[in-house]
């Protein structure tokens, strides 16, 4: 896609990790000889959001838009996945509410689009940054920056979408019944189940069936302490310590534009690594 011309992709698109294993589906639990980037990068972005005071502003910007498909959380499965990350992040309802009644009733002001920018960071890694805008020329001139700034480039439309999926992806601190959550995520309809060496777990779902697998797991008794929708990368880009950094300085710089939503890449960071940047 260039600059100009970025495609939208979907309406509306949860924060969702930032360094993302590749998941596969599985049919018993697989035990994962690493550590969990998704749950780490998360909490680092969710401290980062809440210091620059930007976190509800890019969620009631995501309600607004995300409800212009639809009111009703029980048949727009995106809303349903931003109202969680809004209460999530300890939204009051009345707020959510509002933001809804706003998208749904078509408020004037509010205009917003989904567009997708992709490109690469150093060493090939893969980048997809989804944004809210409603100005596209601003936007692009921004993310641009952002990528040539920090020793990447933008990318043409499709050059790295088709290395993502979009899926559900539900999170456990460490303490859950791993047998009987896994058992319960199966017969619901889970994609795939992965333990961490920290001994927290995370769910992968279809997109189509997030809304059903989160709900029957916490009738279930398991209520996940992450839910959200995000896309997965099929394959990883391995970094080194200095990779790594300057992939995550690409991150820092595109997810500070206010217009930023979410970003995602393949990079895959060694743990030690992760822990000194965190």
């Amino acid at each position: 896609m260039d600059g100009g011309n970025a495609e939208m992709v979907g309406s509306i698109f949860p924060r969702a990790s930032l360094l993302c294993p590749s998941y596969t589906l599985t049919e018993e639990r697989r035990e994962m000889a690493g550590h969990s980037k998704w749950a780490n990068i998360k909490h680092r972005k969710a401290a980062q959001d809440a210091k620059r005071g930007k976190v509800f502003t890019k969620i009631i910007r995501e309600l607004t838009v995300a409800a212009k498909a639809g009111g009703n959380p029980e048949d727009n499965p995106t809303l349903r996945a931003t109202i969680d990350k809004a209460l999530g992040a300890n939204m009051k309802r009345d707020t959510i509410d509002k933001a809804i009644a706003r998208g749904a009733g078509n408020a004037d002001g509010e205009n917003y689009e989904a567009v997708t920018y992709e490109g690469y960071g150093v060493g090939g890694v893969a980048v997809l940054v989804e944004c809210l805008t409603d100005n596209r020329n601003r936007t692009v001139a921004e993310v641009r920056h952002a990528f040539s700034k920090r020793g990447g480039n933008l990318g043409t439309d499709g050059s790295v979408a088709y290395l993502f999926s979009r899926k559900g992806q539900l999170y456990f601190e460490p303490g859950v019944d791993e047998d009987a959550l896994m058992e319960a995520a199966l017969e619901s309809g889970a994609e795939d189940i992965e333990t961490n060496d920290d001994g927290s777990i995370e769910v992968t779902t279809e997109f189509q069936d997030y809304m059903a697998v989160k709900d029957a797991l916490t009738e279930a008794g398991f209520k996940p302490d992450n839910a959200e929708i995000a896309m997965i990368p099929s394959t990883t880009v391995p970094l080194d310590k200095d990779g790594a950094e300057k992939v995550m300085a690409l991150v820092d710089m595109l997810e500070d534009l206010d217009d930023v939503q979410n970003v995602y890449s393949n990079a895959d960071i060694p743990a030690e690594v992760m822990e000194q940047l965190a």
